[in-house]
């Protein structure tokens, strides 16, 4: 009676044993980590695509994603935020199935790196996950570049590895800049990609490491491949244990380097400085038209950047020497164009703020020649000289010859 008892208990135990195992409470030794990453997607929030812890109970089978991408449309004064560099994102946890199966419908690539963390390491990973998920804890302030969904996997994947990740690949000279990053990925919707651009300040194109440059889920599962971590055997070994293509991209990828905007933007400078000549000489109202686009364009975008630097949040956007370039004082010179279909000259103040537009323009130039200047902004450069060039003796041409 005895033995069918203890019979029957086993297989009882057997039998609910993996109902109640589960990822929250597996042994670390029965937890298989893996950092999961997903291509970039259409959406313009896509384009720098994503990517998750994945924790796996080999035991039960449970498998469970987290994320720290998770942000809503309906919260309150989302978009106000938004302009102001304020972005509450949240983390997330989901199982892995249907969260795959979603990134497999829409066409983006998926990668799982299989990690060698040791038990005690998998299962501090793990606690620190559940802790990070709690309401009160899963709320950050997003940040492009230095905290963002992948920085978050990042540094959680280090402070499990006990900081080898920073250790390694802060010694590391990072490939790109954030400029060069963003145009690259949004150089699929141009319009995007040269508004970004021009929003950029110094910041973005100081040196990087691949620890910082690991803001991008590619980054971070490239960087990945070349860390070697203790066996446990006074040797090492490859961090990545495998790494699995589960879905391929099935959308356009991103270009490998990003484009060279010198060239085009110098040229559509140059066109519009050339239009602007030809019709003062010969359609002053055209000549008027097309000044007043260009200077109601160049005044909105000044007015733009100072707001960045002034009002917001987005130190990426600081201290913008394209402000020099496209200023609000573009405003106070449009009168001066309809004046001239009236053959009336600038007057002294236009003449004075045009000098004084100018010289920021000239600046600009100096800025950029002296050793040591961080911001490239040279496109931008090659597009504005020309034009103010050709605004600045188009209106000189016109004005009445002074009397005897």
């Amino acid at each position: 009676m005895r033995q069918t008892i203890a019979l029957l208990l086993a297989l009882l135990l057997l039998a609910i044993g993996p109902a109640h195992a589960s990822v929250a409470n597996a042994p670390g030794a029965n937890l298989e980590v893996a950092l999961v990453t997903y291509g970039p997607g259409d959406v313009y929030w896509e384009r720098f695509g994503h990517d998750a812890i994945e924790l796996r109970d080999t035991v039960s089978g449970e498998a469970v994603n987290f994320n720290y991408g998770v942000f809503d449309f309906n919260e309150k004064n989302f978009f106000l935020n938004f302009a102001r560099g304020r972005m509450h994102y949240l983390m997330d946890a989901e199982s892995t199935g249907p969260e795959e199966a979603w990134y497999v419908q829409v066409g983006r690539s998926i990668t799982r790196q299989q990690l060698a963390l040791t038990p005690t390491q998998a299962a501090a990973l793990r606690d620190f996950l559940f802790w990070n998920l709690r309401p009160e804890n899963a709320g950050y302030n997003y940040d492009y570049y230095i905290d963002n969904c992948t920085t978050r996997v990042r540094d959680a994947l280090d402070k499990a590895l006990g900081g080898i990740l920073k250790v390694r690949l802060a010694a590391e000279p990072g490939g790109m800049t954030y400029r060069e990053q963003t145009d690259r990925l949004m150089s699929g919707q141009s319009w995007l990609m040269l508004l970004l651009d021009l929003g950029l300040g110094p910041y973005a194109d100081q040196p990087m490491t691949a620890w910082s440059e690991s803001f991008l889920p590619y980054e971070l599962q490239a960087n990945l491949r070349g860390i070697r971590v203790p066996d446990g055997h006074g040797g090492t070994q490859p961090l990545v244990q495998d790494e699995q293509l589960l879905s391929p991209n099935r959308l356009q990828a991103p270009p490998a380097q990003a484009p060279d905007l010198r060239l085009p933007l110098g040229a559509a400078g140059l066109i519009l400085a050339i239009a602007l000549a030809l019709t003062a000489r010969r359609w002053r109202t055209g000549f008027a038209l097309l000044g007043t686009l260009y200077l109601v364009a160049a005044g909105l975008v000044g007015l733009l950047l100072l707001a960045l630097w002034t009002l917001t949040s987005h130190h990426s956007a600081w201290a913008n020497a394209n402000l020099l370039l496209f200023s609000p004082l573009a405003f106070l010179l449009l009168p001066a164009l309809w004046r001239t279909r009236r053959g009336l000259a600038p007057t002294r103040f236009v003449n004075g703020v045009l000098m004084l537009q100018l010289l920021a323009a000239l600046a600009t130039v100096l800025l950029h020649l002296l050793p040591g200047t961080v911001q490239q902004n040279q496109p931008w450069i090659l597009f504005a000289l020309p034009v103010w060039l050709a605004l600045a003796w188009s209106l000189r041409q016109l004005a009445p010859p002074p009397s005897p």
